[in-house]
């Protein structure tokens, strides 16, 4: 773990330290990043992030200012999560911040932290379905955005899985927190919505010495299959766990179980039946660009949880907050996201010359429509997005591979038959 935080301290350092493209070297505005640098899949979302801070710095920085990402790691943790963000609030003075993964995370920052503080905040990753109803309930005061779509759109898809493989009845296991109890909310409404019986939910907290008791009450319910709403750590318990005592291998997992350690640990033997949901990206060219720039700077494909959400947060709010200027609130930078995501702007690439054509625009002001990772994004009043899904496999090799994409379409109309 040392070294992985020592990896990623390392690049957060170069970001600030190295000379790039036309920013001022007199000149740099501190970004705020909160992302769970520790955890495996943590340090790839924050990478990306970083990654895009330093084309924005290539192409001339943020107003001509030379951005200066700041990285505190939330350890998936409410309590230091938290911490993380009025550090970074309060002590090095953001009026942005980027982060963070977890919705159980980013609730009480938006609650405690950055709304207070006038401060914009835009999540990779974060799809509780609270975060809408805090924000129709005036809580965000359009401080709040985020790339990725609701929990409703992943719980529709796991759903649509099940019933096209002829499950007739499901037990939910999920982690015990604001996720956790939305999504899991979501999908019993969606499976029963199928025609799926819903045998249990049962609630798995953190940290346990052992989950043996709330894994023999869901093998008690006798299910088909098992939905997985959980996070690694405790899905790879719940999972070795299940698998012991005999339960079926058919599974259905959340995104958030897209992860190397989580198949490493459980085994690919036992995974062969284990299909993963996330939401995905348009058949675009700008994702499809996304994939290849990704490959190029890192050595791999893009193949963990959020990572061109990531990639979409960080340039929409880097461009929103050029468009606004370097002495800019945070609540003026927000008003700037609808310059960044207008369909009527001029269409603007994820690269260098990209940003560099969108920043000269922006100066002028005009407005762009920023071809991401996730292709043209578009927020609504409550900063949601919509997006396609796919659900997904470890393969033989160890490599996670698409089993099948659905389309916006499809899962709009599966969640008007369901509902």
């Amino acid at each position: 773990m040392r070294k992985r935080l020592a990896g990623i301290v390392a690049l957060a350092a170069a970001a600030l330290t190295a000379q790039t493209g036309d920013a001022a070297a007199d000149c740099t505005l501190p970004v705020g990043i909160a992302y769970p640098i520790s955890i495996d899949w943590g340090k790839p979302i924050a990478e990306t992030a970083l990654w895009v801070a330093d084309m924005i710095n290539e192409a001339g920085g943020v107003d001509g200012c030379r951005v200066d990402p700041i990285l505190r790691d939330t350890q998936a943790d409410p309590r230091v999560g938290v911490d993380a963000a009025r550090a970074l609030v309060d002590l090095d003075g953001v009026q942005l911040l980027i982060g963070a993964v977890a919705s159980g995370v980013t609730i009480p920052i938006v609650t405690s932290v950055t709304v207070p503080a006038g401060v914009m905040q835009i999540s990779c990753c974060s799809s509780t379905t609270r975060l809408t109803t805090i924000a129709a309930e005036g809580g965000t005061k359009g401080l709040f955005f985020r790339t990725f779509a609701t929990t409703k759109v992943q719980a529709a898809v796991a759903a649509k899985r099940a019933q096209e493989a002829g499950y007739e009845s499901i037990t939910i296991l999920y982690k015990n927190d604001d996720w956790g109890q939305d999504i899991a909310a979501l999908a019993a409404q969606m499976f029963e919505g199928a025609g799926i019986e819903v045998r249990a939910r049962v609630a798995i907290n953190d940290a346990q010495p052992s989950y043996r008791a709330e894994v023999v009450q869901a093998l008690g319910t006798r299910p088909d299959a098992l939905y997985l709403a959980l996070y690694p750590k405790e899905g790879i318990a719940v999972v070795r766990e299940w698998i012991s005592l005999g339960g079926t291998t058919q599974m259905i997992g959340a995104n958030s179980l897209k992860s190397d350690e989580f198949r490493e640990a459980v085994g690919g033997q036992f995974l062969g039946d284990f299909v993963g949901t996330d939401m995905s990206t348009p058949r675009v060219g700008s994702a499809t660009a996304f994939v290849d720039a990704y490959t190029a700077r890192f050595g791999s494909a893009p193949s963990g949880p959020g990572l061109p959400n990531s990639f979409d947060a960080a340039a929409i709010a880097l461009l929103a907050y050029h468009a606004a200027g370097r002495e800019a609130t945070g609540a003026e930078i927000a008003a700037k996201v609808a310059m960044i995501t207008d369909p009527a702007g001029e269409k603007i690439d994820g690269d260098v010359e990209g940003f560099r054509r969108a920043m000269a625009l922006l100066s002028e002001g005009r407005s762009i429509s920023f071809q991401g990772a996730t292709g043209a994004v578009t927020f609504d009043q409550y900063g949601d997005v919509s997006a396609p899904a796919v659900f997904w496999r470890f393969a033989e090799d160890g490599a996670i591979e698409e089993a099948q994409y659905v389309t916006l379409e499809e899962v709009t109309e599966f969640i008007a038959s369901v509902e």
